[in-house]
């Protein structure tokens, strides 16, 4: 008996050990935010465990994100305050270990009961962020992707909801075969646009990334024109 005992707290104690080295890995091998970002994030109205917050003085629309595996959430504050000051509310989802997998409907605690809002991510936070507009049609006005892809459980091919999808020519991390395969999950009213000399980390502000390629413009162009899409697409769903 004593024996037994013994082996169930060593293989506890191994998994806890895994857990935290994983935990550790992790942590230690994110995307931190420019110093830039940094600096913008924090003239957000709200910032706690939850969220980053730009509010818009007028809010036309509210607009909820799930950021890339791995990316701290506030390497997307240079377009997102951009948004603010055009009038869209922009709440910038935070999640366990930067990884959005962890809490599919982070929306939910982030979003004000009965009003309806958009949704939309980067990368992987793209993909989660498909499958809970998936999960939670009647709540949502639209959805966007940014260099992103929908799979099977968050296909949106079958509703009338408004879809953009923003790439960039000079991403070397967006695998493009899933990503054209995952239009058929995207309804045909969907619009596209393309950052022409971006690439995969421009989406946010937060350092080179492994496996892309890079860019040939700078990242304050990038993020313009990230904000210059999203606005004018915005702009269309709040008349």
């Amino acid at each position: 008996m004593k024996k037994l005992r013994k082996i169930i707290i060593g293989l506890v104690l191994a998994i806890i050990l895994l857990v935290a080295a994983g935990a550790i890995y992790l942590k230690t091998n994110s995307y931190s935010a420019s110093s830039q970002a940094v600096k913008i994030s924090q003239t957000a109205k709200v910032k706690n465990s939850r969220v980053t917050e730009f509010k818009a003085k007028k809010n036309k629309l509210t607009v909820i994100f799930y950021p890339g595996a791995l990316v701290q959430p506030e390497a997307y504050s240079i377009w997102a305050s951009k948004l603010a000051r055009a009038g869209y509310t922009v709440k910038i989802a935070h999640f366990l270990l930067n990884l959005a997998i962890f809490d599919l409907s982070a929306a939910d605690k982030l979003h004000q009961q009965g009003q309806k809002f958009v949704i939309g991510g980067h990368s992987l936070g793209g993909a989660m962020a498909s499958r809970y507009a998936h999960q939670n049609l009647k709540k949502l006005q639209g959805v966007f992707f940014l260099a992103a892809y929908p799979d099977q459980k968050g296909r949106l091919d079958q509703t009338s909801l408004a879809v953009l999808s923003i790439t960039a020519s000079r991403d070397g991390v967006l695998n493009q075969e899933k990503y054209q395969k995952g239009k058929q999950y995207l309804p045909a009213n969907a619009e596209y646009e393309t950052v022409k000399g971006g690439n995969h980390a421009g989406f946010g502000d937060y350092g080179q990334q492994k496996g892309d390629r890079p860019a040939t413009i700078s990242k304050q162009t990038q993020q313009e024109l990230i904000a210059k899409y999203l606005i004018k697409w915005l702009n269309k769903l709040s008349r």
